[in-house]
């Protein structure tokens, strides 16, 4: 388990950024998420611009039999809407597509044009109001996170999203860290690095390959239970294949030793300057 505030929730959770973009498969991932909700995901992540809103309609139709306090739902405000005046519209409009009277725990979605301290203060009067439970960040780098922090009401700040993976490990040089000392919760967001898209050929690595016929699993498994290995990371991966959100789940029963993370940082290894924040 993860713990973001006082929360406890599982540590891999269901993405669904591109899920409701297209009516033709609106029953499969209706499906899809009620599966990941049975299989133990009790969280969900979304945004408002995922397709203008159809990602969030999508969820709240498929949680709306389940019992919404067992369930953590994510949602994010897109930047021009991170004013102080249209945060609550946005949020009114996220939890009437929600089908819900509140967000666990409500990000913005990266920095805007807008100053964050407005931001902020419309985010603690949403907490104030019942709107939402929590709230944090996406996309922000160790120096957004100091800057974050030097605002009023900043160290209410309980979360940031950000892209990490075996092969984008730049957050571990000073992000991550500092995150941790301030209490604020990693969720990583491409996990699985969008199912070996994104570069790297992930999938092909002699050493993964290895741990996956050593712990009989697929790579991707190997891969979430390398993110999550901390034990302070929680890690939405998107699926709307059932095997592949039944595997997902499943690498969070994957623990792998010592002598596995010294030998994908051989071939991976972590960070030994600052790099940029990888994005999107």
């Amino acid at each position: 388990m993860v713990n973001i505030k006082d929360m406890s929730i599982e540590p891999i959770g269901l993405g669904t950024w591109k899920m409701g973009d297209d009516s033709n498969n609106h029953q499969d991932e209706i499906d899809a998420i009620q599966f990941a909700i049975n299989q133990g995901a009790n969280v969900i992540d979304t945004a408002e611009m995922y397709g203008d809103g159809a990602s969030e309609e999508l969820i709240g139709e498929a949680i709306e039999s389940y019992d919404r306090e067992k369930l953590y739902i994510i949602s994010k405000v897109h930047p021009q809407n991170a004013s102080k005046d249209k945060v609550l519209t946005s949020i009114d409009n996220s939890l009437k597509r929600l089908r819900t009277d509140y967000i666990d725990l409500y990000l913005l979605h990266w920095k805007s044009q807008y100053p964050l301290e407005e931001t902020i203060s419309a985010f603690e009067e949403a907490k104030k109001l019942g709107k939402i439970k929590e709230w944090g960040v996406s996309n922000f780098d160790t120096s957004d996170v100091k800057h974050l922090l030097s605002l009023p009401n900043g160290h209410e700040c309980v979360a940031n999203q950000v892209r990490y993976n075996i092969g984008d490990r730049g957050i571990e040089y000073d992000l991550k860290p500092f995150m941790r000392e301030n209490n604020i919760a990693l969720i990583s967001y491409a996990p699985i690095a969008r199912g070996d898209k994104l570069g790297k050929n992930l999938t092909k690595s002699s050493v993964l390959l290895e741990l996956s016929r050593k712990y009989e699993v697929d790579v991707f498994q190997i891969l979430l239970a390398w993110n999550i290995r901390d034990g302070h990371t929680l890690a939405i991966p998107k699926s709307s294949n059932k095997l592949h959100i039944e595997n997902n789940m499943g690498a969070s029963n994957i623990h792998l030793t010592e002598e596995d993370i010294q030998k994908i940082d051989s071939e991976f290894p972590p960070p030994t300057t600052k790099e940029p924040l990888a994005l999107y």
